[in-house]
Protein backbone atom coordinates (compact mmCIF):
# COMPACT_ATOMS: atom_id res chain seq x y z
CA UNK A 1 0.00 0.00 0.00
CA UNK A 2 1.07 3.66 -1.48
CA UNK A 3 1.90 6.22 1.86
CA UNK A 4 -1.47 8.45 1.88
CA UNK A 5 0.40 11.46 1.32
CA UNK A 6 1.86 9.80 -1.85
CA UNK A 7 -1.82 9.33 -3.18
CA UNK A 8 -2.86 12.82 -1.70
CA UNK A 9 -0.08 14.36 -3.73
CA UNK A 10 -1.17 13.01 -6.80
CA UNK A 11 -4.86 13.89 -6.65
CA UNK A 12 -3.67 17.15 -6.18
CA UNK A 13 -1.77 17.22 -9.52
CA UNK A 14 -4.32 15.80 -11.21
CA UNK A 15 -6.41 18.47 -10.01
CA UNK A 16 -4.26 20.93 -10.96
CA UNK A 17 -3.69 19.70 -14.26
CA UNK A 18 -7.09 20.26 -14.52
CA UNK A 19 -7.35 23.34 -13.94
CA UNK A 20 -5.01 24.93 -16.21
CA UNK A 21 -5.11 22.32 -18.65
CA UNK A 22 -7.42 25.56 -21.49
CA UNK A 23 -4.62 27.85 -20.25
CA UNK A 24 -1.80 25.66 -21.42
CA UNK A 25 -3.65 24.40 -24.74
CA UNK A 26 -4.46 27.77 -25.81
CA UNK A 27 -0.90 29.56 -25.09
CA UNK A 28 0.61 26.58 -27.04
CA UNK A 29 -1.59 27.11 -29.85
CA UNK A 30 -0.49 30.47 -29.88
CA UNK A 31 3.24 30.23 -29.90
CA UNK A 32 2.65 27.81 -33.09
CA UNK A 33 0.53 30.86 -34.77
CA UNK A 34 2.93 33.88 -34.01
CA UNK A 35 5.64 34.56 -36.00
CA UNK A 36 7.27 37.31 -34.28
CA UNK A 37 9.99 35.55 -31.76
CA UNK A 38 9.74 38.09 -29.22
CA UNK A 39 5.98 37.55 -29.22
CA UNK A 40 6.70 33.70 -28.94
CA UNK A 41 8.80 34.28 -25.72
CA UNK A 42 5.87 36.54 -23.92
CA UNK A 43 3.84 33.98 -24.48
CA UNK A 44 6.64 31.40 -23.22
CA UNK A 45 7.00 33.49 -19.84
CA UNK A 46 2.81 32.85 -19.58
CA UNK A 47 3.67 29.37 -19.95
CA UNK A 48 6.56 29.46 -17.48
CA UNK A 49 4.66 31.05 -14.99
CA UNK A 50 2.10 27.97 -14.41
CA UNK A 51 2.48 26.07 -11.83
CA UNK A 52 5.09 23.03 -12.44
CA UNK A 53 2.57 20.33 -10.86
CA UNK A 54 0.08 21.64 -13.22
CA UNK A 55 2.27 19.73 -16.49
CA UNK A 56 0.80 16.72 -17.37
CA UNK A 57 4.08 15.07 -17.53
CA UNK A 58 4.22 15.23 -13.85
CA UNK A 59 1.29 12.59 -13.36
CA UNK A 60 1.41 9.02 -12.55
CA UNK A 61 -0.33 6.12 -13.13
CA UNK A 62 -1.84 4.56 -9.49
CA UNK A 63 -3.01 1.41 -8.86
CA UNK A 64 -6.81 1.40 -8.42
CA UNK A 65 -6.68 -0.52 -4.93
CA UNK A 66 -3.21 0.02 -3.68
CA UNK A 67 -2.01 3.03 -5.08
CA UNK A 68 1.21 1.42 -6.23
CA UNK A 69 3.00 3.61 -9.07
CA UNK A 70 4.76 1.28 -10.97
CA UNK A 71 3.48 -2.10 -13.38
CA UNK A 72 0.28 -0.49 -13.86
CA UNK A 73 -2.19 -1.77 -16.80
CA UNK A 74 -3.79 0.93 -18.16
CA UNK A 75 -6.84 -1.24 -19.37
CA UNK A 76 -7.36 -2.00 -15.97
CA UNK A 77 -6.03 0.37 -13.49
CA UNK A 78 -4.09 -2.26 -11.83
CA UNK A 79 -1.18 -3.68 -10.83
CA UNK A 80 0.28 -6.71 -12.06
CA UNK A 81 0.40 -8.66 -8.61
CA UNK A 82 -3.10 -7.16 -7.77
CA UNK A 83 -4.51 -8.09 -11.63
CA UNK A 84 -2.80 -11.43 -11.18
CA UNK A 85 -4.62 -11.93 -7.95
CA UNK A 86 -7.70 -11.24 -9.40
CA UNK A 87 -7.59 -13.10 -12.49
CA UNK A 88 -6.68 -16.12 -10.29
CA UNK A 89 -9.79 -15.30 -8.81
CA UNK A 90 -11.63 -15.37 -11.47
CA UNK A 91 -12.81 -11.33 -10.81
CA UNK A 92 -11.64 -10.08 -14.11
CA UNK A 93 -14.45 -11.46 -16.84
CA UNK A 94 -12.42 -12.36 -20.43
CA UNK A 95 -9.19 -12.26 -18.94
CA UNK A 96 -7.61 -15.87 -19.07
CA UNK A 97 -4.58 -17.51 -16.79
CA UNK A 98 -1.31 -18.55 -18.31
CA UNK A 99 0.07 -22.44 -17.70
CA UNK A 100 2.72 -24.35 -19.44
Amino acid sequence: MARKSLIHREKKRQKLEQKYHLIRRSSKKEISKVPSLSDKWEIHGKLESLPRNSAPTRLHRRCFSTGRPRANYRDFGLSGHILREMVHACLLPGATRSSW
